[in-house]
């Protein structure tokens, strides 16, 4: 009875907290009144998603009923193109520091700020210390100012990968490896303490790429050599604020007084006035002439890992985005499609499943594909067989190949626990992937064929899509990763370029000069969302909090653990700093 009592209690304050934010994330879309020579402040402190999240429960700060606001990198760009249009935004103030986006996000903003001046307004970055991320977005302002006590931590890149072998011998567990792919390296972490030469040269690759990438773009905005921006990371000159300025990292040492009153006198306002701003998560642009064209350009979002099903918002499920392409090739109104793909692969069925739709579309009218962060291994392999590719220079690519793990926990069972199993079957392999047990030489053997054949079929479809040899996707294969720029010249991606650089494309190739823009799977309604997902957003709210940085080694753990089937995905979750 004190337990049903005090279980009432507390489903009762989760019901209030649930309609106290489905109220707080209606009244929230009330557009907020902006004011002529305004400013828009832009801060992205937070996780960027690709779309907008209308769930109520899409804050930064959970639990809080006061939480501050979100928007996907849909509506980041969005916004940003139509302050360019709006007269009365008259600049951009960047309070960026951290922001929680990988660098394919990032150059997508990146590029719409630079677009943004092009306008003839100003950009105006102010922190109290920028991170390498931070730093890369703030590079687009004409004026970067420091505290004078804060610090840019321009340092490098780093890329750590766990490691959990050592984890799974004290627990007495083996990961039992099937793979094709020299590279394909997703297995490493659950059978060596460190990583093999093959994976090291390719991280080593791929993340050189990544910081030559960035050293180019800031040169270019700071007006710094590379060889300059290289002996400044090297010698980590930005840890002191004076010592950031003397090598032109920054434009001044100011405090936040200073920077206000820069801005007063920028839009010519008395300096006893206040500015009017207006955060991007708030901004509403003036709407636009509704288009009177009736053809379609529509917008497929695959985001996260490759399952069966439907899956989430968080998901890309076979049945939803199969349905969601098929959906837009049967539509006589949609003219051309855009796949939107972010991605580090899952299951190479339900990868297949949806390159199968693809290719269909293909036949009937154009389809390109815009990569985000990631599009690799089953994100590569829906990709395959679009008309054209497009990923931005930092995108994370490739990694063709494939693998299974089936761990056996007899050990543990046995030893741990004092558990043992006894069984009676009538075939041969009726007990296959028993992991109570370890794989026989007939059972690994009969595994590798499926693996081998898997990534033979992959290989194949690569080759037909990008009209190259198999021998030669197999060559650039075996599991390695590429960065945008380098794929473009071994021949897996078309060209560099963003999201709307791909829908130009799509248009040219469709023949269309006027077309609205509609977006698919729908995202799940608020409420739905609400009811449906508030109590994992709240264990994984709670998760995070409590284990801090310590969330990725678990997170990529009971990935592992929930896969089942031959595996086309990216090597570890790469972690980039």
């Amino acid at each position: 009875m004190l337990g049903v009592f005090f279980s009432a209690i507390i489903l009762f304050f989760i019901a209030i907290a649930v309609i106290a934010a489905a109220v707080s994330a209606a009244s929230s879309d009330k557009a907020i009144e902006i004011s002529d020579n305004s400013v828009l402040r832009i801060g992205l402190n937070y996780t960027i998603k690709e779309r907008t999240d209308k769930s109520p429960f899409n804050t930064a700060n959970f639990p809080s009923i006061s939480s501050e606001k979100q928007i996907g990198l849909d509506e980041i760009l969005l916004r940003i193109n139509a302050a360019k249009k709006d007269d009365r935004i008259k600049g951009i103030v960047l309070d960026i520091d951290g922001i929680g986006a990988n660098f394919a996000t990032l150059q997508e903003i990146r590029d719409a700020l630079l677009e943004f001046k092009q306008s003839k307004k100003f950009i105006l970055a102010y922190s109290e210390g920028y991170s390498m991320k931070g730093y890369y977005i703030a590079s687009t302002a004409d004026k970067i100012y420091l505290n004078p006590e804060g610090s840019v931590d321009f340092r490098g890149l780093s890329a750590q990968l766990p490691f959990f072998k050592g984890t799974l011998e004290k627990l007495g567990i083996e990961a039992q490896v099937v793979k094709v792919g020299t590279y394909k390296s997703a297995v490493e972490p659950f059978i060596l303490d460190e990583m093999s030469p093959a994976n090291r040269e390719q991280v080593s690759s791929y993340l050189n790429s990544l910081y030559d990438h960035y050293l180019n773009n800031v040169s270019k905005s700071r007006s710094i050599t590379v060889d300059s921006l290289r002996k400044i990371a090297d010698e980590y000159v930005g840890r002191d604020a004076e010592k950031a300025m003397s090598a032109k990292l920054v434009d001044g040492l100011k405090y936040k007084n200073e920077v206000i009153d820069e801005l007063k006198t920028k839009l010519g306002i008395d300096k006893k006035r206040k500015i009017k701003s207006v955060s991007i998560e708030d901004y509403s642009a003036p709407k636009e002439e509704e288009k009177s064209s009736q053809n379609r350009l529509a917008i497929i979002y695959a985001v996260g890992d490759i399952v069966s099903g439907e899956a989430s918002d968080e998901q890309i499920g076979s049945e939803r985005i199969s349905r969601s392409i098929r959906t837009a090739r049967e539509d006589d109104k949609i003219k051309a499609v855009v796949l939107r793909i972010n991605s580090p692969g899952g299951s190479s069925l339900a990868s297949d499943v949806i390159w199968k739709e693809v290719e269909l579309t293909k036949k009937v009218k154009p389809i390109i594909v815009s990569m985000g962060d990631v599009a690799a291994s089953g994100g590569y392999y829906i990709a395959c067989a679009a008309d054209s590719i497009f990923a931005q220079p930092n995108t994370i690519t490739g990694s063709i190949g494939v693998f299974g793990i089936i761990p056996n926990l007899q050990h543990f069972f046995n030893s741990k626990l004092g558990v043992t199993f006894d069984e009676v079957k009538t075939a041969k392999y009726a007990d296959l992937m028993s992991v109570n047990r370890p794989l026989t030489a007939d059972e690994r053997d009969l595994i590798q064929q499926q693996v081998n054949k898997t990534y033979d079929t992959f290989t194949k479809k690569v080759s037909n899509g990008r009209k190259i040899s198999q021998n030669q996707v197999d060559s650039i294969g075996q599991g390695r990763v590429w960065t945008g720029a380098q794929a473009v010249k071994i021949g897996l991606v078309d060209r560099l370029g963003n999201i709307n650089d791909a829908i130009a494309a799509a248009a040219r190739k469709a023949k269309l000069k006027d077309y609205k823009l509609v977006s698919y799977p729908a995202m799940k309604d608020p409420i739905e969302a609400l009811l449906g997902s508030s109590s994992d957003k709240l264990k994984t709210w709670m998760m995070k909090k409590e284990m801090g940085e310590g969330y990725i080694f678990y997170q990529e753990a009971k990935q592992v653990l929930q896969q089942s089937g031959i595996q086309a995905r990216l090597p570890y979750m790469i972690n980039v700093y």
